[in-house]
């Protein structure tokens, strides 16, 4: 594991490119920090966004690894990147003619996929902790824990988008491609999750009902990991009562949601391998 690893983070180091989009990736992550020294003046009433309690443990690991995920889209072009490289620059063939068998060239890239999963969620990991003790109301030991379980959940929403990312680049070879054809995958989601409201918008329990469909999808359950946290803030909640609305639903990270996207990353790694193994290289 580590001989493959080590491959191809030594191919990472020598891409400009990659380094780059790396180090973009993890500013981003930082300038969540950035949120705590929003303030404006509203009339007499000072708003600091800080103080509404987005960094309250144990919130603020439902927050953050909610806001990071968002960047995912940086790393994943590393990961496409990387595989368009290997094609364009032949390595991959070198690598089988060294004597690096097809699923050690995919498991090596899965570990990569891994490592870099790993190493944001440390990181997220780390930010959150500086900016909950900074800024939380909250600092006991047994409220700093709960929730910890967003992480797991950021690292496994990682680890298959970017496991979907490597299929891919396996798929089309060219990484412009290869994120388009990400791209449309998103909308043919959406667009099927326009339709089934379409469908089903006589009966009861409307969204329900789409949603038992949308989240065997790959990219819908990959979303439904982290749910938006905005609506369980009680300031928004105490809005929404005023104005006779009930926001009250479980943003728990469900089992089930873990469990199709996990079988959903298996899926992506072994179709890679099939493609590879097919293909006269």
């Amino acid at each position: 594991m580590l001989r493959l690893l080590n491959i191809e983070l030594h191919k990472l180091k020598y891409n400009s490119a990659s380094r780059i989009l790396i180090l973009i990736y993890f500013i981003l992550l930082t300038s969540i920090a950035l949120i705590a020294a929003i303030k404006f003046d509203i009339g007499p009433i000072q708003f600091h966004l800080a103080e509404q309690g987005i960094f309250n443990f144990p919130y603020i690991w439902h927050f953050n690894t909610f806001m990071a995920s968002i960047f995912k889209f940086f790393l994943l072009l590393v990961i496409v990147s990387m595989m368009a490289n290997e094609y364009s620059n032949k390595t991959l063939k070198q690598n089988l003619i060294d004597g690096l068998s097809k699923k050690e060239f995919v498991l090596s890239k899965f570990y990569t996929v891994i490592a870099l999963a790993f190493v944001s969620t440390l990181f997220v990991f780390l930010v959150s902790i500086i900016l909950g003790y900074s800024y939380s109301d909250f600092n006991e030991f047994s409220i700093v824990t709960t929730d910890l379980e967003y992480l797991f959940a950021f690292f496994i929403k990682l680890v298959a988008f970017f496991s979907f990312g490597l299929f891919m680049g396996i798929l089309v070879k060219r990484s412009a491609f290869a994120v388009g054809g990400i791209l449309i995958w998103f909308f043919g989601e959406s667009i099927l999750k326009g339709y089934l409201f379409w469908q089903f918008k006589d009966l009861d329990e409307t969204s329900e009902r789409v949603n038992s469909i949308m989240q065997f999808l790959p990219l819908e359950s990959i979303s439904n990991l982290i749910k938006e946290p905005f609506t369980r803030l009680s300031a928004v909640k105490t809005v929404a009562q005023q104005v006779g609305e009930n926001l009250s639903k479980d943003f728990s990270v469900q089992p089930t949601d873990l469990l199709i996207v996990s079988v959903w990353t298996g899926l992506f790694i072994y179709f890679s391998y099939a493609l590879l193994k097919k293909r006269d290289l």
